[in-house]
């Protein structure tokens, strides 16, 4: 049981799509729990163990179209990197990176790299938000399961946490994040539960497989055609 880091995959491929097949990670991870920090059992976390358990069944991972707000954050990102880069510390870029230790596994695909002990974190905020943000001086909460599975995973002491206004044009803030012991054994204790719910679903599974009135045809994976216009 080790933590593998996928150096060279690059962030949105292919590649980098199948890495995470399948594998809980740290951008949902935060479904699993509630605003009042309890671990959750509602329709969302339904939904997220039917995605996971059917992409490690298939090997199929569904690809999210690219909307707006996400090519904003994506250049977003890239201007927060080039901003923390030049006036903080060198950022390294790697593709993803996945520790198992629990008896399962946890992803993460970090924003970047900061020396030996480090990592950072890139938001992009709307300008009302991000005034907030400063105001509030502290990580969106929204945010917090997302970090400490980083800092987690990793192995890593801190995080920068970085809000950058979209498209430029205020104040970038950046705020260090250490880790939360107990917040990360409520990430665990929800996580354990998760693949626990994910076995038995499986079993599920392959009962219904055997169920002598159903009948079932493999069919072939396609590509959608790219010059479709809906």
């Amino acid at each position: 049981m080790a933590l593998t880091v996928y150096e060279d995959l690059e962030q949105g491929t292919d590649e980098w799509l199948q890495a995470r097949c399948g594998v809980l990670t740290a951008s949902v991870i935060g479904q699993l729990i509630t605003p009042t920090g309890k671990v959750a059992d509602n329709k969302i976390v339904r939904r997220l163990a039917a995605d996971l358990l059917s992409q490690r069944i298939t090997g199929v991972v569904e690809e999210i179209p690219q909307t707006y707000d996400m090519q904003r954050g994506h250049e977003d990102e890239i201007e927060a990197k080039i901003a923390y880069a030049g006036k903080i510390a060198p950022v390294k870029e790697i593709g993803f990176m996945v520790e198992d230790k629990w008896g399962f596994k946890i992803g993460y695909s970090p924003d970047g790299l900061v020396g030996d002990d480090g990592l950072i974190e890139c938001k992009s905020r709307a300008h009302g938000l991000q005034f907030q943000v400063i105001c509030s001086r502290d990580v969106p909460a929204e945010y917090m399961a997302q970090i400490q599975t980083g800092l987690m995973v990793s192995g890593r002491n801190w995080i920068d946490f970085i809000s950058f206004p979209a498209l430029g044009g205020g104040k970038m803030m950046v705020k260090r994040v250490y880790t939360d012991a107990e917040y990360q054994a409520l990430l665990i204790d929800a996580a354990t539960q998760f693949e626990t719910r994910l076995a038995e679903q499986h079993a599920e599974y392959m009962e219904a497989l055997k169920d002598p009135t159903l009948r079932f045809i493999d069919v072939e994976r396609r590509a959608m055609e790219e010059d479709i216009v809906i």
